[in-house]
């Protein structure tokens, strides 16, 4: 499927007109966790390829010893996922050293139910690629070796120093897999977090995401200390920085999905009449609070059901019935609620010493609605900005092109924030679309701790009933 869209991409190109002796530098960006096996004669075949036939007919049968790519959502590793963090330790230990506890999407995991479920294809395998290191190899005619800011969601890299980790490769591959992962060096192409952190954040900014999950992306600049490591979230070494810099990054499982329901159970699927609600209610919602996790979570770890809370006379929550909320209320709860819990694990982040963040930008399908745009400004405190462009991943795999072009031409030593700055923020059409009001802020920064204590009452009472 991905050597045809390779053919139609470029047809299409033709089609459009593009003057390809115009292109001074390629990149791209891909989704991350996705993986390739290629075979033993793999490296003979990208060597080969003849521009008069297509791209399937040459690689398809004779390229790949597993035809059938891995990707982020398969979730068949949760086995695996429990025999490496006890091989390595615990969750702790893992998140310790490649930056994040284990996840079935992890390409280390995969690697590792590979080995054990299909020993032949995993012995016919000569390479391993991420989907960012499997497109370039199309155009070098070899196979590329692993950006290593994509690297960095793989469970098998110190994300650190930017090494493969020794232990882990053996824990996940056997001492055969650092031959067929190969070096792990910068390349242009890289994951589409990373590319989105690239195309849509300066130093400074944090980067919101509200699409079907909810992610949030913090460029974590140099430090004296190495930044905290914690099994809710993922630490990538940056695709520009490393390994000075980092991306820290939280990922939930329920974002857009969570927010239709409640709008359509309690506004009549109809986003007008859920933002008269939002807007009809208070900061806080009188008090009332409601978790949502209509698929199990990633955030807190394995969480599914809704919990509604009210605070009492003396401020502490205490948990309610459904029936117990007013239906008002819902629509802007469920929004406190997912940003609430971003905001709640920012400052344990960030650097002791880092400065204050400057503006969030938003993304994603639910970036377009101004009430949560508004709400999103006062619950974080900062300016909301928007881009303009609609394919951020695909921005920042351009801005990499157009980084290393401006590297080679007079600019060896040059920063990719250096070149940023030369562009500002306006090349990429940023517009500020909310601003914080004081006194909402301040409301909002008072609800932190409450939502806190609710959550780690539904953890406890989580874990409780599943031991």
């Amino acid at each position: 499927m991905w050597l045809d869209a390779f053919e139609l991409l470029a047809e299409r190109m033709k089609q459009a007109g593009v003057d390809f002796d115009s292109i001074a530098a390629v990149s791209g960006a891909g989704q991350q966790h996705g993986s390739v096996f290629w075979s033993h004669q793999a490296e003979e075949a990208l060597a080969s390829l003849d521009p008069t036939q297509t791209l399937t007919s040459q690689l398809a049968s004779k390229a790949f010893s597993l035809p059938r790519a891995p990707i982020w959502q398969d979730s068949s590793t949760t086995r695996e996922c429990a025999e490496i963090e006890d091989a390595i330790g615990g969750p702790q230990s893992l998140a310790d050293i490649s930056g994040s506890r284990a996840y079935e999407r992890f390409t280390g995991t995969q690697i590792a139910r590979i080995r054990k479920v299909n020993p032949e294809a995993y012995q016919a395998t000569s390479r391993i690629s991420l989907v960012s290191s499997f497109m370039p190899s199309l155009f070098l005619g070899r196979i590329a070796p692993i950006e290593i800011s994509d690297a960095s969601g793989m469970n098998l890299m110190d994300v650190l120093t930017c090494k493969w980790n020794d232990s882990l490769l053996d824990i996940c591959g056997g001492p055969e897999l650092r031959s067929k992962l190969g070096p792990c060096i910068i390349a242009p192409f890289t994951g589409d977090n990373p590319a989105t952190v690239v195309a849509l954040s300066f130093p400074g900014d944090a980067l919101l995401s509200l699409g079907t999950s909810t992610t949030f992306l913090l460029s974590i600049p140099p430090a004296d200390s190495p930044p905290k490591r914690f099994t809710t979230s993922h630490l990538l070494s940056h695709p520009t920085t490393a390994p000075d810099a980092q991306i820290a990054m939280l990922c939930y499982k329920n974002g857009a999905l969570a927010r239709e329901q409640i709008r359509d159970r309690y506004a009549d699927r109809d986003w007008s009449k859920y933002n008269t609600l939002v807007d009809g209610e208070t900061a806080g919602c009188d008090g009332y609070m409601g978790l949502y996790f209509p698929l199990p979570e990633i955030i807190p770890d394995g969480l599914k059901g809704e919990f509604y809370f009210r605070t009492n006379e003396s401020g502490a929550p205490i948990q309610i019935g459904e029936n117990e909320v007013p239906r008002t209320c819902q629509p802007r709860m469920i929004l406190e609620s997912q940003f609430l819990s971003i905001r709640s694990r920012i400052a344990a982040i960030l650097p002791p010493d880092a400065p204050p963040l400057q503006r969030l930008v938003v993304t994603g399908g639910s970036s377009a609605n101004q009430t949560i745009r508004q709400l999103a400004a006062d619950l974080f405190n900062m300016k909301v900005y928007i881009s303009s462009t609609k394919e951020a991943a695909g921005m920042g795999g351009a801005l990499l092109a157009k980084y290393s072009w401006w590297k080679q031409n007079g600019n060896s030593r040059g920063t990719f924030e250096e070149m940023s700055a030369m562009m500002g923020s306006e090349a990429l059409g940023m517009k500020c679309v909310a601003e914080p009001r004081e006194d909402v802020a301040m409301q909002y920064e008072a609800l932190v701790a409450p939502y806190t204590t609710c959550e780690e009452q539904v953890v406890q009472a989580w874990a409780t009933k599943n031991v």
